[in-house]
């Protein structure tokens, strides 16, 4: 079942809430966070603050997005609880985008109330904004395979003894250790640049800024991981959507290597780094999308198929391939039984993601 209504809702959440993220990392890049004080939710102790400076606007405009954020996701939840039955996959998603959402603003709200924003300097904000950053990308991604389930495509269930899953998860894991060592490198240019403090003043500034080089490295071996993962995906499947995705995911690649060097070389400008984040939580979402696609396709990672890449017919399932074999001569075809009383013979258990790709699947997935 597609509800065409609510798969579109789903995209419109999705897109609105990469925008409430890269407008968070505005307000840490500009040193913001401490606009409302250690008020939360209120901002300085008012609902409406009367006499608002620049960064009050700021970080009380954030706060308003992430509340219209968090009715979106409420309506979503509520939606899909009234329109899936129980066990859907689009249902147990939109389920945990809530769960997910709660946390991101319990996080939030921590690091107000614990005043670990604007130019604070102490070692349990970095692990603050590192939780934040990984439950920020955890929360895209859940938000991302529920819009795809929604639109009407196909569960996935992971297979690590494939080659071409074994790289695609560890490009996943990869991309969230990534983003992390990002958050923490942010960070240190938040205290340095922004905030003017040195290394010589603070022990964890120059901890902070030590780490740094550490990003680019594990984003340089995430980035090839993501490549090998990508021509795997391109050479071998048989989805023409899956060979587009891996072609875009080495290209974005690339670009994110040239911008993560422009911003080294400009001294990580706001902006910069609100189009570096921007390119990053395009490739998380395109990563899963391409991940989702390769794992839900029954003809794809075996050496066999590589062939079939190259042509444009579609390989029909053999037996063997966890398929019920052909029926032999002195077999009666399936259905048979069916056929008899005039009624239409049902399709054989776990031929229909492989032979219609769109059709609802089972309440197992």
């Amino acid at each position: 079942m597609v509800n065409r209504r609510f798969a579109w809702f789903s995209l419109v959440t999705l897109v609105y809430t990469v925008g409430v993220v890269l407008w968070g990392a505005f307000v840490r890049a500009t040193g913001s966070g401490a606009g409302c004080g250690d008020h939360w939710p209120l901002c300085n102790g008012e609902v409406i603050p009367r006499e608002a400076s620049l960064q009050t606007l700021i970080e009380y405009s954030h706060r308003l997005t992430s509340g219209v954020a968090m009715l979106l996701v409420l309506a979503l939840t509520i939606w899909a609880v009234r329109a899936y039955p129980k066990r859907h996959r689009t249902r147990r998603g939109a389920f945990w985008v809530g769960v997910f959402m709660l946390l991101e603003a319990a996080i939030g709200a921590g690091l107000v109330l614990f005043e670990y924003v604007a130019f604070n300097v102490s070692i349990a904000r970095a692990y603050w904004m590192a939780a934040h950053l990984l439950n920020t990308f955890i929360l895209l991604g859940i938000m991302t395979l529920t819009t795809w389930w929604a639109f009407g495509r196909p569960g996935f269930r992971l297979r690590p003894w494939e080659p071409t899953g074994v790289w695609l998860s560890i490009s996943i894991v990869g991309t969230l250790l990534v983003g992390v060592s990002g958050a923490i490198a942010a960070l240190g240019d938040t205290l340095t640049i922004t905030g003017g403090i040195s290394p010589e003043e603070s022990v964890i500034v120059g901890t902070l800024i030590g780490l740094r080089v550490y990003h680019p490295l594990m984003a340089v071996i995430t980035g090839v991981i993501i490549c090998i993962a990508s021509y795997r995906v391109y050479s071998r499947s048989a989805v023409g959507l899956a060979r587009s995705l891996a072609r875009v995911l080495t290209s974005l690649f690339l670009v994110q290597l040239a911008l993560g060097y422009i911003n080294m070389l400009l001294m990580a400008p706001v902006w910069m780094q609100i189009t570096h984040l921007l390119v990053s939580d395009i490739i998380w979402i395109l990563l899963l999308i391409t991940a989702a696609l390769v794992l839900a396709d029954r003809r794809v990672l075996t050496p066999q198929s590589s062939k079939a890449s190259t042509s444009s017919t579609v390989q029909v399932p053999q037996a063997g391939d966890g398929l019920p074999a052909a029926p032999h001569a002195h077999q009666q075809p399936y259905g048979h039984e069916h056929a008899q009383h005039g009624e239409a013979a049902p399709e054989p258990l776990g031929v229909d993601l492989v032979a219609h790709p769109h059709a609802e699947p089972s309440h197992r997935d």
